[in-house]
């Protein structure tokens, strides 16, 4: 990853407001921050939430509260508890899709 045109900067993310994203099921909040070539999130995702689409954009994402479970379209899962994490490549390779049953908080760099 090589990050260009971010000067230092210091993130409240209590002062982002959230957006509002519907899934499949549930729903998300996201706080994001973009500039440069970087777009950082934190992400709150409720109870029963799973994504209505396919994502193939890299990430690098931290569960910091709760449990997520990555699944990959050839039918792989991973579920993540707080703490862990999961790095995916910019690709058409492992597309990728998050759910969750008890709801979870990330941070996800991409």
């Amino acid at each position: 990853m090589e990050i260009q045109d971010v000067p230092f900067s210091v993130t409240d993310w209590s002062k982002i407001v959230p957006t509002e994203y519907k899934g499949e099921t549930g729903t998300s909040f996201w706080r994001t921050f973009e500039v440069g070539n970087i777009r950082v999130r934190m992400i709150e995702y409720s109870p029963a939430y799973k994504a209505d689409h396919w994502c193939s954009r890299g990430h690098i994402l931290l569960v910091l509260e709760g449990e997520l479970t990555c699944e990959l379209k050839d039918g792989r899962e991973f579920k993540l508890d707080s703490g862990m994490s999961f790095q995916a490549a910019d690709d058409d390779v492992n597309p990728h899709l998050a759910y969750t049953e008890k709801g979870a908080k990330v941070f996800i760099l991409d």
